[in-house]
């Protein structure tokens, strides 16, 4: 027992020395291994043009710019962020601290597998597989602004924001406005679609008229949001409105026509209770926000003295989007020149293409910085505006008489930021003449000329390509694909829109409008200016202010241009006249048949593989081409509807030999996808 209680005792001693005795830790984990680098990625694996156009199908907003160190691989430094597709998308995203990042490596991983999920029903993959074939004719061209100053930013900042809120408003106006929520959330080719179309309808030639072909599963017919969709089931409705006694009320540009309150309800055919809504009070909500945002643009400027006629431009616009008097904003507007703004900002209604009548205005941003280049031409063109006026007068005959001209001669700009009607789906403007309408476009408006567009060599490439599968080699060894040659028919054709009977002309007190219908007069005034451009390039070497060279390269050049234009076709899904397609089809038709655009059947092309080609006898340009300006002028002096629709059928219909010269034009152009501008903004 005492040696049990010995034991005891002695355990206790034990465990008491056991529990004074601090414990032996175990060893701390060996640190973890540093972290690996990311395996090497191989970025030369898809092509840059290959790149620009997948990312486009994932809905990413990136372009490859160029490949700057010619290793035929993209590099970080190569990579620019595009507005608008992925709202307020960054850099950071894909490009963080020099290298790139987790989520660009997964894309660019993704680039060369289908978009489509498996296990899709037949028409839904058909469906698909159509607004991938819509998508890849429009080859996306990056014009790239790069921002360092502060102020600039900061301006810059504001207009994006009317932009986007730009862009709100004229989804309304096209009636489309929300219904991009409908597209599948793995359907991001339909969700670049829709933003590049403005909308669901597919637009490009070899898909317009694809049933398969739209960015919604449900395939909603197309309604405009400027009239009530109750009576656009006449597909003659735009007539009928302009046959009413209150149709002058209707029709004018800056209302939208709905029922009255209280009146028939939406979806029957009744049209007696119909109304004109100005636009401020339709679309109230965007515009207030628009008009916010230019007030705070302006108050950016208000310290800096040389952008007083900017400022004083964003103030008069804020205050037109709330109260629809643009009138008095063009005069701001116009007064704002290369001379006293470093800027070129047009934000309103203008264009009246967009909608099925031809009649309303559609509201767009265009911005852009000046270009100093075109007071060189100003300077040339300026003394002898009078004199071309003199010159489209005489050749109109009566009962037109030359007037007192007052516009100003192109700004050249380098564009910045196109937004709402003005954000073409394919191609961009590349010249205008604003406005339309009221006591600045009848005294004589502005006219600007869009001249960093199809400057890249992606563009230039391209068309070198299209021009030599239909130019025959006599004929391609004049054509030239500097920009200058180019810039002088913009020129000339936006200065022409301010000479001769143009929009604001009334013959026995009809506008044009009135006298042809809003889409002939359209495409009659287009035809007049581009017309009278041609004219004019031989006008000039008469003057000696202009050689004889580059009129030449000028008329080719011209004729390209109508070239892709044609190839458009000349009506779109819904059979509406495109005005483009239409008078470059007049032109080039009459050029055919009066032996200036000469098809030569066995003669190979200047690419040396396609079998007939054109060939331009420039000796006879000038006789026919006075021939035709003369006609065109006439037409719209005398208001004479039945000449123009006559001339349009000859050139314009189907099942005419020249329809057979045009079906190639179409084929051999269409090879080469058509430049689908993206714009990049860079504040680094």
């Amino acid at each position: 027992m005492r040696r049990i209680v010995e034991c005891g005792l002695m355990w206790a001693v034990i465990a008491s020395v056991a529990c004074a005795t601090p414990k032996t830790e175990p060893p701390p984990p060996p640190p973890p291994p540093p972290p690996q680098a990311p395996a090497p990625l191989d970025t030369s694996v898809v092509p840059r043009l290959e790149f620009n156009r997948a990312v486009v199908e994932r809905g990413a907003p990136l372009f490859w710019i160029a490949d700057d160190n010619g290793n035929h691989a993209l590099d970080p430094a190569e990579l620019a962020v595009i507005w608008g597709m992925a709202g307020d998308a960054d850099l950071s995203t894909w490009v963080k601290d020099g290298a790139f990042t987790d989520a660009f490596r997964s894309l660019y991983g993704a680039l060369r597998s289908s978009t489509a999920p498996a296990g899709l029903a037949a028409d839904e993959a058909a469906r698909r597989q159509a607004v991938l074939a819509e998508l890849a004719q429009g080859r996306p061209t990056l014009i790239r602004t790069v921002l360092t100053d502060a102020g600039d930013k900061a301006l810059v900042a504001h207009l994006e924001k009317v932009a986007r809120l730009v862009e709100q408003v004229h989804a309304r106006q096209n009636g489309v406005f929300g219904l991009d929520a409908q597209i599948p959330a793995d359907d991001t080719a339909s969700k670049a679609m829709f933003f590049r179309n403005q909308g669901p309808f597919c637009e490009a030639p070899k898909t317009e008229n694809d049933p398969a072909c739209h960015a919604l599963p449900g395939k909603p017919k197309k309604v405009s949001g400027i009239y009530p969709a109750s009576i656009q089931q006449d597909p003659k409705f735009c007539e009928a409105l302009e046959k009413r006694k209150d149709g002058d009320a209707l029709m004018k540009q800056f209302v939208v026509v709905q029922h009255k309150a209280g009146g028939k309800a939406e979806g029957k055919a009744a049209t007696d209770d119909l109304v004109a809504v100005p636009y401020h009070e339709a679309f109230k909500d965007d515009v207030t926000a628009i008009s916010a945002e230019l007030t705070a643009a302006a108050a950016e400027l208000a310290q800096n003295p040389k952008e007083a006629a900017f400022k004083a431009y964003l103030e008069a616009a804020a205050k037109a989007f709330l109260d629809d008097n643009w009138f008095e904003a063009d005069k701001a507007w116009k007064a704002m020149t290369a001379t006293n703004s470093a800027w070129y900002l047009r934000v309103g209604p203008d264009e009246v293409y967009f909608e099925p009548c031809s009649r309303k205005a559609g509201f767009h941003v265009s911005f852009a910085r000046i270009n100093q280049e075109s007071l060189a031409w100003q300077a040339r063109l300026d003394p002898v505006k009078k004199d071309m006026e003199a010159a489209l007068a005489k050749l109109a005959g009566a009962p037109y008489k030359a007037r007192a001209v007052g516009f100003d001669l192109p700004d050249f700009i380098d564009i910045v930021l196109n937004a709402g009607d003005a954000r073409s789906a394919h191609g961009a403007t590349i010249g205008q003449s604003l406005p339309n309408w009221g006591p600045v476009a009848e005294t004589g408006g502005k006219t600007v000329a869009m001249t960093n567009l199809y400057t890249d060599p992606d563009s230039e490439a391209a068309m070198k390509e299209q021009a030599s599968s239909l130019l025959c080699a006599l004929t391609m060894a004049r054509f030239d694909g500097a920009a200058k040659h180019g810039t002088l028919s913009t020129v000339l054709h936006e200065a022409a829109h301010n000479l001769g009977p143009a929009h604001e002309y009334k013959v026995k007190g009809k506008t044009d409008d009135q006298i042809f219908g809003g889409p002939l007069a359209s495409t009659l005034e287009e035809l007049k200016a581009q017309t009278a451009a041609l004219y004019f390039s031989e006008w000039l070497v008469d003057k000696s202010l202009l050689t004889k060279d580059d009129a030449d390269k000028a008329h080719i050049r011209d004729v390209t241009w109508a070239f892709g234009h044609i190839a458009q076709g000349m009506v779109n899904a819904q059979g509406k006249p495109k005005p483009y397609s239409q008078l470059a089809s007049i032109q080039m038709g009459y050029l055919h048949d009066n032996g200036v655009l000469q098809w030569k059947a066995e003669e190979k092309a200047a690419n040396g593989s396609d079998v007939g080609c054109f060939e331009v006898d420039l000796p006879t340009w000038k006789g026919r081409v006075d021939g035709l300006t003369k006609i065109v002028l006439g037409i719209k002096g005398r208001g004479d509807k039945a000449l123009a629709e006559k001339m349009r059928d000859t050139y314009v219909k189907d099942g005419t030999p020249w329809a057979e010269r045009r079906a190639t034009i179409k084929d051999r152009w269409l090879r080469a996808p058509k430049a689908s501008f993206v714009y990049g903004i860079d504040r680094r």
